[in-house]
């Protein structure tokens, strides 16, 4: 049976060269449909394998992402633009990530003991089936992977369509999952458009779908999964607040924005995207930021010393330069960067790290996701004030709070309308805490204890009830 369907195919180019980095030819529909009978018939063998053997594969696949750090962190640099030392960093991160819950994860799907009127009862955690993964390219193996690890290591199994951009990268994980030991099938890798994703979230192999991605990618996905009564867990956009109160450490809160920001190139759905600051601070704050901005380096992604990358698509980039400019329409003042970089890299994508000030509810940095190297600051006439611009938002996905008064920071955090808080440090995702949002920025989480039940049957079982 061929794989190569008559329609189109993926091209993945180097946004740094502009050099075609990988072409991949959409699977047909007969190929797909052998893809998913391979793939039931691989989830029916795993889910009867224990849950200590389970384990043994993550322990395997974390040693296999160590031993190709590097070359995976290669691929991610030449498809989606990220400077090598954060791509070295994503794959370092899923290693652990597989060893966390290799340690962990079989405590989390023990039965739980339940007390009841009469006899005796506990609730199993047992598999649901297949789980259809749509992900984006922004973190091409960690953004697969905190998904995957949990469903897996449940029992499900977990097929994947990857953004067009970085399927270089996921074949390379179907390929890791497979030196691990994961049996053929349990997780495969699907190249198809919006349309066949349709005919695979319908197809009753299927038992549920999860999604990364944009606010109309979780939309459309969750109506066709609604229609069939599957159930999804969506992480979507974000339009994260980074509040500074007067009397925090601006040094440590000027040091932290730049990360939080700009890591990525800024293309991080839980980075800090609107920065409020209180008034009487916000002069220090935006000189210090500033300062720092403009020392960030960017050029080259494989060279280690690089910060700021090439945006992934050019697209990508000249949607960002339409958000600033239509901001400075509305009012909005640009005092650092703001411009295409181009000189002397005029293939990449570059975009400047830019500061834009005197931001305001309505204007288009506040009110849309800004994904790439912009940050907007936003003045704050007191703490209330601050609470109410930073709730100002259709995005609730994380939000960083900046004080020295830890105990008033937590009564505060609990009025922020997101799916975390960071007090004094930027947000960010790790194993042990679940990551996901309220309002357009989805629902459902991943990772933590809360992530690994989100796609299993909490199962009843009631002895001797009378």
């Amino acid at each position: 049976m061929s794989k190569k369907s008559e329609q189109s195919e993926s091209l993945s180019l180097n946004p740094f060269t502009g050099e075609v980095v990988g072409r991949y030819p959409h699977d047909s529909s007969e190929f797909v449909d052998k893809k998913l009978q391979d793939a039931f018939r691989g989830f029916k063998a795993w889910r009867e394998i224990s849950i200590d053997r389970r384990s043994e594969v993550l322990v395997k696949m974390a040693a296999v992402l160590r031993r190709d750090e590097l070359r995976l962190a290669k691929l991610v640099t030449e498809e989606m633009g990220k400077p090598i030392s954060q791509s070295r960093a994503e794959i370092a991160k899923c290693a652990a990530l597989c060893d966390y819950y290799a340690e962990k994860g079989p405590a989390m799907l023990g039965d739980d003991s339940a007390k009841v009127p009469s006899g005796s009862a506990y609730v199993s955690y047992l598999p649901i089936g297949i789980v259809f993964a749509v992900m984006p390219w922004n973190f091409p193996f960690w953004q697969v992977m905190r998904g995957a690890v949990t469903i897996l290591l449940g029992g499900n199994g977990y097929v994947l369509k990857h953004s067009s951009n970085v399927l270089g990268s996921a074949y390379a994980l179907e390929a890791a999952w497979l030196e691990a030991g994961l049996p053929g099938g349990v997780f495969t890798v699907l190249n198809i458009g919006h349309e066949q994703s349709a005919k695979v979230i319908r197809d009753p192999r299927i038992a549920a779908v999860t999604v990364t991605g944009s606010v109309s990618a979780g939309r459309s996905v969750a109506e066709v999964a609604g229609s069939v009564l599957k159930k999804s867990v969506l992480e979507l956009g974000g339009a994260d607040a980074f509040i500074v109160l007067r009397d925090a450490n601006l040094e440590f809160a000027v040091k932290s924005a730049i990360e939080a920001r700009f890591q990525n190139t800024g293309q991080v759905c839980i980075a800090a995207k609107r920065f409020i600051v209180e008034e009487s601070v916000l002069s220090s704050f935006t000189e210090m930021f500033v300062e720092k901005v403009k020392t960030l380096c960017f050029g080259d992604p494989m060279n280690p010393d690089v910060f700021i990358g090439p945006m992934a698509k050019r697209a990508f980039r000249d949607e960002l330069q339409a958000q600033v400019l239509k901001s400075v329409a509305e009012g909005a003042r640009v005092i650092c960067g703001g411009s295409v970089k181009a000189e002397p890299f005029t293939q990449a994508t570059f975009y400047e790290p830019t500061v834009i000030v005197d931001v305001e509810p309505g204007m288009t940095v506040f009110r849309e996701e800004v994904f790439g190297p912009v940050a907007a600051i936003s003045s704050a006439r007191d703490t209330e004030h601050a609470i109410e611009l930073a709730n100002l938002s259709d995005f609730g996905l994380s939000a960083a709070l900046w004080t020295n008064d830890k105990a008033r920071a937590k009564m505060i955090a609990r009025r922020l309308e997101t799916g975390g808080v960071f007090i004094n440090g930027m947000s960010a995702t790790d194993a042990a805490v679940p990551v996901g949002g309220v309002k357009h920025s989805g629902y459902g989480r991943e990772l933590s204890h809360f992530g690994m039940r989100e796609f299993v049957n909490a199962q009843t079982v009631w002895i001797d009830r009378t």
